[in-house]
């Protein structure tokens, strides 16, 4: 088949796939203005806004249009590549993974994919069917070829671009599912940098460079709470959906409703740990801390912990102190008294459970939330989620309680780009404007609810549109505290004003009263609280637990890729490890950012690394790299996010820029780098099938 042949037909099947999405957006204002006119709503249907609408949705169907047709590398025509330039182990099949495979194999270099679960999607396939995307999809375009029908697209849809992508480009046979990533190894008789590696025992060979995407979202991050009752949920004895292990069965509603099941089964099953042991997992942060922060733990934390007992020094060999002797006596004096005591603790522990439903955010799908009152710990991006999840399915009321405050951004992709063009990735003289307009704009008549020490550029904002509304509204509460414990009503909260950090107590020095955020009221509470911020009993129906995931784990990798200081965030670019170029952590570094997970920055990732193993006069040194996080960590001196703990977008794509010019030798790659133009995996593949 002549190459212009299979170039046509790839044109056509992308005009195809716009025309599909402009006949369904069409189809659906149709269909709206015919059941208005049904059902006599004369006013919807002469409203003018749904014909402006339209027509938006049009034009960025249009716009995606364009963008397929200018950078959507071609799928590969054939399954098998013939002489590949290399071979890419990718760990995950999350979006980043599929994405970052299919930009290898479009490239003529073959891929292995590695996913511990059984259908591709990532943290995708595992969230509420109601969850979707805060930001504008413009700005989520984790491939060229993706085409969203609407600007703000749910689970399901995501799923389905992903399933597609993964399937376009051929990468079925290439994927491992079910297959748990245990180990790494370097290829005896090579070494770093540019080793080659091998995947658990080997069979699949020898690979020329790992991309790991596990992301940054693992595990649910569970807290313990004194009086936490069992997770319970009312789908414990619904019909499961058979997987096969082939993992060909990954279209329609039943895989979802599978892997939500499945999440709900792993959540309880920590929750109940917890609940039996609070004191077990210590490591982690309660109420709503963001698993890609790290902090002090709270005071909540602290009074689930019994107080420690300094142990006496140890009695000679052979001898008992008589402390010790004395301890004895007492047992054996007292000890069907403090059995008693004991059961009678145990029983008031079990009459002070909470009698309500407790979920995590992200298995609040078969939660009964209707005419009831819902509390949320957590102020985070789930536990905004979970607020308007349960609004929208009939809750009476929400209560958050936050631990701290975070920024708020609007849903708005002019001010959202805008604010992730500053290229410093750090608070800045003028940083204050952004927080001015927010003020004003965004948080009118919440005012209390605006970080008082804390930056716009300081740590990841949430993207929302109708929260504060919420709150202003009455629908929603808003209460900032430490959760302590659970009551059988409620939850018990230490109840802080603003301008108060964490676990503070009152009386001690907060968070930057003079912050101008800070209101005059709040600042005089402070000054003349005497004593302990007052405890309250918060109660609701239902507690959900909107704590978050643990950061996925790279343990799997060898150790001297990353020595002391060169850790993850504090990578070369930041996504590869400064020992090795050939280990590219996309998405997996990643600790705080004003800007987007799922974007053109993927693919551009993925082609430095191809760029490295096809151009040896491109490759960076280990010293190099180091010089390079160096470097930035100089530039960055005091940023409160870290130097590459917090990044911009605009600063991510100034470091691809500097990754050429920096370096003239790799000037002639810009293109590729950047737009992905070139090595065309059919015209590479006819060409090697006609010299043979």
């Amino acid at each position: 088949m002549n190459i212009h042949v299979l170039d046509t037909a790839h044109n056509l099947s992308m005009a195809s796939r716009v025309t599909s999405t402009l006949s369904t957006a069409i189809k659906s204002y149709i269909q709206e203005s015919i059941n208005a006119a049904a059902s006599g709503r004369i006013l919807t249907l002469i409203n003018p806004w749904r014909a402006i609408l339209l027509g938006f949705s049009i034009f960025y169907i249009l716009i995606q249009g364009l963008i397929i047709f200018f950078f959507k590398p071609s799928p590969p025509e054939n399954e098998k590549l013939e002489k590949p330039f290399g071979k890419i182990a990718v760990v995950g099949a999350g979006l980043t993974g599929i994405s970052s495979a299919a930009h290898c194999i479009a490239h003529n270099f073959d891929v292995v994919i590695y996913e511990a679960g059984p259908r591709p999607g990532g943290i995708w396939s595992h969230v509420n069917k109601t969850s979707g995307l805060q930001l504008n999809s413009l700005l989520y375009r984790f491939h060229p070829g993706v085409m969203w029908s609407r600007a703000f697209p749910y689970r399901d849809e995501i799923l389905s671009e992903i399933t597609r992508i993964w399937k376009e480009y051929k990468l079925e046979p290439r994927t491992r599912f079910n297959t748990l990533v245990r180990s790494v190894r370097r290829v005896e008789g090579t070494k770093s940098p540019g080793a080659k590696w091998t995947i658990n025992d080997g069979e699949d060979g020898v690979f020329d460079a790992i991309i790991v995407t596990v992301g940054t979202c693992g595990p649910p991050q569970m807290v313990g709470f004194h009086g936490m009752p069992e997770l319970e949920s009312k789908n414990d004895n619904a019909k499961s959906h058979s997987q096969g292990a082939n993992g060909k069965n990954h279209g329609g509603e039943d895989k979802h409703e599978q892997s939500s099941e499945e999440r709900r089964k792993e959540v309880r099953t920590k929750v109940n740990q917890l609940r039996r042991d609070p004191h077990e997992e210590n490591t982690h942060y309660v109420a709503d801390v963001d698993p890609r922060e790290v902090g002090a733990p709270s005071f909540a934390e602290v009074t689930t912990h019994e107080p420690a007992v300094q142990d006496e020094d140890p009695a000679p060999h052979g001898q008992s102190s008589k402390s010790q002797n004395a301890q004895e006596d007492k047992v054996e004096k007292h000890g069907p008294a403090l059995k008693s005591k004991k059961n009678e603790d145990d029983k008031k522990d079990e009459d002070e459970k909470f009698e309500g439903q407790l979920h995590h955010s992200s298995e609040i799908d078969g939660a009964d939330v209707k005419d009831k009152i819902v509390l949320v710990i957590g102020s985070g991006a789930s536990g905004v989620e979970a607020v308007e999840t349960a609004l929208q399915r009939g809750a009476k009321k929400t209560i958050m309680i936050a631990r701290d405050d975070k920024w708020i951004i609007p849903r708005n992709i002019v001010f959202d780009t805008t604010v992730s063009a500053q290229p410093f990735g750090r608070e800045m003289p003028f940083s204050f404007v952004w927080e001015r307009i927010l003020k004003h704009w965004h948080y009118h008549g919440v005012e209390d609810l605006i970080p008082s020490a804390k930056g716009i550029y300081d740590a990841t904002p949430v993207v929302n549109d109708e929260f504060l509304e919420h709150v202003r509204t009455g629908r929603c509460e808003y209460i900032r505290g430490d959760t302590l414990q659970f009551t059988k009503r409620g939850v018990q909260v230490r109840v802080r004003p603003h301008g108060t950090k964490p676990g503070q107590k009152e009386g001690e020095h907060g968070e930057a009263s003079q912050n101008e955020h800070l209101s005059k009221k709040a600042a005089r509470q402070k000054k003349h609280h005497t004593g302990e911020f007052p405890v309250k009993e918060i109660r609701g129906d239902v507690v959900v637990l909107a704590t978050g995931f643990q950061q996925p784990s790279v343990d799997f990798l060898p150790k001297d890729l990353f020595p002391e200081g060169y850790e993850r965030p504090n990578l070369y670019l930041q996504n590869f490890a400064t020992e090795d170029w050939s280990v590219l952590l996309t998405n997996s570094a990643y600790v705080n950012a004003i800007g987007t997970v799922g974007h053109f920055h993927i693919g551009i990732y993925t082609r430095i690394l191809l760029v490295l193993l096809l151009d040896e006069n491109a490759r960076p040194e280990p010293k190099d790299m180091k010089l390079w996080v160096d470097a930035v960590r100089f530039l960055k001196r005091g940023a409160r996010g870290g130097a590459l703990g917090f990044f911009t977008y605009m600063e991510l794509t100034i470091w691809f820029i500097l990754f050429h010019v920096f370096r003239p030798d790799r000037l002639r790659w810009i293109f590729f780098v950047m737009q992905g133009w070139g090595l065309d995996v059919n015209r590479i593949q006819r060409k090697t099938r006609a010299r043979t």
